[in-house]
């Protein structure tokens, strides 16, 4: 039937046209984007998962920051108590020489050994990174607080959110601590026994010249060998030499921590490039476009739209031919 009221065949190829330019409008967004799920309404889902995770990975980006800073700052305590350790051992031969020689040598060597204990607070004193020092504090009272290291953001399967971090104890490692009540002092100005090395919180002060006694104490920091024309008797500097020999090996072990946390520092760091790295191929397999389909998507759709214009123009042309029905 021939109708000049509607036209089946202009309406058929209109709704053709129509679906064919929203197909391509997509693809060009999706070429223009990169995305194929760039709003929640392409894919609530997915829109939603590559949400969060893309939030995760800048909160993890903060974490590899902070990581980086917690670095520096382990590396400038490392720094500052390996020349401690240097210089202590300088400390130890000072001691040795003197065993034995004269009281003016003692003298000379005291004014050397001076210099070496200014040079292990001025260690300890620098080894500051961002207003952090782990080897010389001032604690009130208690122990130093440890220095916690921002190493890891999580997300449980119900969502939740926490924080991880490598903690690094101070209180292990302080070579000076200059507060009024702390449990105990930094390895280099605690009292330790003459005869063992062990710290003690309570000193008991040599008297300079005379036989080395059980009780006697001593610290790195207040070594004398001189002092008021009096020289410190042999047995005395067995003691001290006693006193250095067990620092140096707290200030070992202090060395060793320190070490192991810039260790476990690195690996944490690689390990937070390596999974911000997964999370963004993973969000990319949700929602990102394949340009090779898309572009090949694009010119199909291109011709139907050609096509469909065409077709369109065909039919609103057949109306026309009613009038010929009508020429005489």
């Amino acid at each position: 039937m021939a109708s000049i009221m509607t036209n089946a065949s202009a309406l058929t190829a209109l709704q053709s046209l129509n679906a064919t330019q929203k197909n391509l409008d997509t693809t060009q967004a999706r070429i223009s984007t990169g995305y194929r799920v760039s709003q929640a309404s392409d894919n609530a889902a997915y829109w939603s998962i590559a949400t969060t995770m893309r939030s995760d990975n800048q909160a993890m980006s903060t974490v590899s920051d902070a990581l980086g800073l917690g670095a520096s700052k382990v590396d400038t305590a490392y720094t500052g108590m390996d020349s401690a350790i240097s210089t202590i051992n300088q400390i130890q031969q000072k001691l040795t020489a003197s065993y034995g020689q004269t009281d003016a040598s003692k003298e000379k060597t005291q004014v050397e050994i001076k210099a070496l204990q200014d040079q292990l607070k001025a260690y300890a004193d620098g080894a500051t990174f961002s207003g952090t020092n782990m080897l010389s504090v001032s604690t009130a009272s208690g122990t130093a607080a440890d220095v916690k290291i921002v190493s890891a953001f999580n997300r449980s399967a119900t969502g939740s959110v926490s924080i991880s971090t490598i903690d690094v104890n101070v209180e292990s490692i302080k070579l000076y601590d200059s507060g009024a009540a702390p449990t105990a002092k930094g390895i280099l100005d605690t009292e330790r026994l003459g005869t063992t090395g062990a710290a003690v919180t309570t000193a008991s002060t040599p008297t300079l010249g005379a036989a080395a006694a059980a009780t006697d104490t001593y610290s790195v920091a207040g070594l004398t060998i001189f002092s008021g024309g009096t020289a410190a008797s042999d047995t005395q500097i067995q003691a001290m030499m006693n006193v250095v020999d067990a620092a140096l090996k707290d200030m070992t072990n202090a060395a060793t921590k320190l070490g192991a946390a810039k260790s476990s520092i690195d690996l944490q760091k690689t390990f937070t490039t390596s999974l911000m790295d997964s999370i963004d191929r993973g969000v990319g397999q949700l929602v990102d476009a394949d340009m090779n389909k898309e572009s090949t998507r694009l010119q199909a759709l291109q011709v139907q739209q050609q096509l469909g214009v065409q077709a369109l123009s065909i039919a609103n042309g057949s109306s026309q031919s009613i009038l010929s029905l009508f020429r005489g």
